[in-house]
């Protein structure tokens, strides 16, 4: 792989590109977007000889939605079907869920976990509307969800007060209350309350302020556990984000473009601050990854300056070695791109978002023995990127629509201050070069 990136081969791959009828871009129309980082605090509702009754996590945030998929900071799917104007919609759908250990056991517990399932929303008018879903975890332990929740707006305030009725099976209720693995009671199924209320304020421009708070009330065999101290669960987030201007119409046409971005990358055991000082090591194994992105412009504008953002999913391979089989990552980010001229023209990136792999690679999984962690496959993932316009660089104007560049592809879990990422410290990053071709 070595040889993958090597002049000759980059020139064909340009070349093959522009044979394609690109110079008539579909310009595209601001879209729904955001990103957050909010902190939450919340009660721990079970008994512990350490006394730590509260536990607390940094938990960033992306917003994204379209006709197609959406994302709302914990949760996101696909919308599969809509019916009577889209009062009634079918969506295919995947949440964050916490459970409140303390801080001190989360790691060895991996308790946080993503449950899917499918959900229905029912549009009742103007305000509220009803959720009705089946959702299970990846053992399969089922729950049922009946939320209703209200929209409203106050000048600058957005308010949703919510309710949710919860039906757990008793495999659900054993599992995340009675804890039967290490207990080894068995509880039967049940259904809890749950109250709360989101705002969003927006301060200026693209700058909101985010806060929630809401309470659980268990239900009787959850509440009965031997485990458990206290019958209600209170938790509470507050943070800030980044959203489109709501004093300002959304543009209907956007000056930047779709993407897809091809990189190749290595693997290196030195950490940011040594790679962007140039101190970084090689990797002894040759570790390597191959990774495709696509670009969905979402703005081209942030507190009033040209910045060009976009949402970027993508997927990467990560090629088996003497030391590691074979991986596949999954990745989904808001990126940001700064524009300057130098004299040609140059860009510099930042993604923020969220990075699931199969199987753990070596390059993190030796990091984490190393500290004595237990791996997550669920981490923060950050591309720190530098490019080139193409068509600048070698003066054709026929390749304009062309970049190269350099990124850095970081896997971490936010200095042990976020349990959805297993409470951990470290990671993994690769050195990499791509093309990037807009359309």
């Amino acid at each position: 792989m070595t040889n993958f990136y090597s002049p000759p081969i980059f020139r064909l791959a340009i070349c093959a590109w522009s044979t394609f009828s690109f110079t008539a871009y579909a310009a595209q129309a601001e879209q729904e977007w955001g990103i957050a980082a909010m902190y939450r605090v919340a009660s721990v509702p079970f008994d512990t000889t350490i006394g730590d009754q509260r536990v607390s996590t940094f938990v960033p945030m992306m917003y994204f939605g379209n006709d197609y998929v959406f994302i709302d900071g914990l949760e996101g799917g696909i919308h599969v079907a809509a019916w009577e104007d889209k009062r009634l919609e079918l969506n295919a759908l995947t949440r964050m869920r916490f459970v409140d250990l303390p801080a001190s056991v989360q790691n060895a517990n991996q308790g946080d976990t993503a449950d899917f399932g499918l959900q229905l929303r029912q549009k009742l008018n103007d305000t509220w509307h009803l959720d009705w879903e089946l959702m299970a975890d990846e053992a399969f332990r089922m729950h049922a969800n009946l939320r209703a929740t209200a929209e409203y707006e106050f000048g600058d305030w957005q308010l949703e007060p919510q309710m949710t009725l919860r039906y757990k099976d008793a495999d659900f209720n054993s599992r995340y209350y009675a804890f039967d693995q290490f207990s080894g009671q068995n509880i039967g199924a049940g259904v809890d309350v749950n109250l709360g209320v989101e705002a969003r304020y927006h301060v200026t421009s693209n700058l909101y302020l985010l806060g929630s708070t809401s309470v659980t009330r268990l239900d009787d065999n959850a509440y009965r556990a031997v485990g458990v101290d206290d019958r209600y669960e209170a938790e509470v987030m507050f943070g800030f984000g980044f959203f489109p201007d709501k004093s300002q119409p959304r543009k209907s046409e956007l000056t930047n473009q779709r993407y897809v971005r091809i990189a190749h990358g290595w693997a290196t055991p030195s950490n940011i601050g040594d790679i962007f000082s140039f101190a970084r090591e090689k990797d002894p194994f040759n570790n390597q990854m191959t990774s495709l992105f696509y670009g969905h412009p979402l703005t081209d504008e942030l507190f009033g300056y040209p910045v060009d953002i976009y949402f970027t999913p993508g997927i990467a391979h990560h090629w088996s070695s003497q030391v590691q089989d074979s991986s596949t990552e999954y990745i989904a980010a808001i990126k940001a791109y700064f524009n300057f001229d130098w004299p040609i023209r140059w860009r510099f990136g930042v993604a923020e978002g969220l990075s699931y792999i199969d199987r753990i690679t070596y390059i993190e999984a030796s990091e984490m023995e190393r500290k004595g962690y237990t791996p997550s496959h669920l981490l923060n993932y950050l591309d720190f990127s530098l490019d080139v316009n193409v068509g600048d660089l070698f003066n054709q104007s026929d390749w304009q629509h062309v970049w190269f560049g350099y990124s850095l592809h970081h896997r971490s879990a936010i200095f042990e201050k976020a349990s959805q990422f297993g409470r951990i410290k470290g990671g993994s990053n690769y050195n990499t070069l791509y093309l990037q071709f807009d359309f």
